[in-house]
């Protein structure tokens, strides 16, 4: 029934991710793999995140196919037990279905990695301090209701109480995915435990998310992207540099970038002293674009204050927790500060799958 099996729509294309997995599976049994161990880690890596699709999107659609046989063998033959037994294994594979569609719309190129969770304290004194710190552990229950491990990277204690800010990592697969709709500015409006006269205050408190990425870059230069030219080195040196093209200019093509190396007597030298300097503006060239994309990710930082807000969270008069891109609205204020966040993300995500497949 493989053949037979849905694609759930959209971006998400399972039988491409099937195909490239068979295709690595057969490049793995292919003689001189592990030669290139850094290149062969890379497909694993790939392999596994594939394997992570595909396995649960079969398990899934097995027991789809399953219940149907089940019920097409109850329509000649009924039987209570049964009916009720396909009834509940229905609500479960919808569900399972529910959630896996969830996931599917997790396609972004770093949405499978670890998350680091920047949060920082807005205006406001004691009172935004304390805000932060809640922030942080709601994000700290939420990572654990899902398995995830949290590590405190940096950590900026209050003068009284609560946190100017903190930095999280929060490790596990897809936590960058899940968690990257939370950046932005979060509202609390409640009675302030620290004005001895009770009033309301409203207070601010920014998340911003990155993903983490390898620390290690990995330059593999190609032959097949490498054209080399050789020629007469010109300046000191003797005859020798007149009589033979022992000069190297190495241009590297899917980039343009050009070295080149006359330095030393033969030719063989002189290819290996370019291509160290290939390796080292292809490593620059990576940093910086690195560099980009974070500089990009910060831009995206809003102010700290009223207007810019993507979700607030009011304890008084009232309890209702209410996102402002989505307009999805939770009374239970406490269950959200426990780390019950998932409704939020998920209704983020579905909104923003939706606008992408209306484009």
């Amino acid at each position: 029934m493989r053949n037979a099996s849905p694609s759930c729509g959209g971006s998400f294309d399972i039988e491409g991710k099937r195909a490239r997995l068979a295709a690595l599976e057969a490049e793995m049994t292919a003689a001189g793999f592990w030669d290139n161990a850094e290149r062969a880690q890379g497909s694993v890596q790939e392999m596994k995140l594939l394997k992570g699709w595909v396995d649960p999107f079969d398990k899934l659609w097995g027991r789809v196919q399953s219940a149907l046989e089940l019920d097409e063998m109850l329509a000649l033959e009924p039987d209570a037990e049964m009916i009720a037994e396909v009834e509940r294994e229905t609500v479960a594979i919808a569900e399972e279905a529910e959630a896996f569609k969830l996931r599917s719309l997790l396609q972004g190129r770093d949405d499978f990695r670890d998350a680091q969770v920047e949060i920082s304290a807005g205006a406001g004194g004691t009172e935004a301090q304390d805000w932060a710190e809640m922030l942080m552990r709601m994000y700290t229950r939420w990572a654990e209701r899902r398995g995830y491990s949290v590590e405190i990277i940096d950590l900026s204690e209050g003068e009284e109480a609560g946190i100017k800010g903190a930095v999280l990592e929060i490790k596990g697969m897809y936590a960058y995915g899940f968690l990257r709709p939370e950046a932005g500015v979060h509202r609390l409006v409640r009675i302030s435990p620290f004005d001895s006269q009770a009033r309301r205050h409203t207070s601010f408190a920014s998340i911003f998310v990155y993903p983490v990425v390898d620390t290690e870059i990995n330059i593999e230069i190609r032959e097949e992207d490498i054209k080399m030219d050789v020629y007469r080195a010109s300046g000191a040196g003797g005859q020798h540099v007149n009589k033979t093209s022992s000069a190297v200019r190495l241009t590297h093509i899917p980039t343009g970038i050009i070295v080149a190396c006359q330095q030393e007597r033969s030719q063989g030298k002189n290819r290996t002293q370019a291509m160290k300097q290939l390796k080292n503006k292809l490593y620059q060239l990576e940093l910086d674009k690195q560099a980009a994309v974070k500089a990009k990710l910060d831009a995206n930082k809003q102010d700290v204050t009223f207007g810019s807000q993507i979700r607030s969270y009011v304890f008084q008069p009232y309890t209702m927790v209410n996102d402002h891109r989505t307009e999805l609205k939770i009374p239970d204020v406490q269950k959200i500060m426990d780390g019950a966040i998932d409704p939020f993300i998920e209704a983020f995500l579905k909104m923003a799958g939706n606008a992408a497949a209306a484009r």
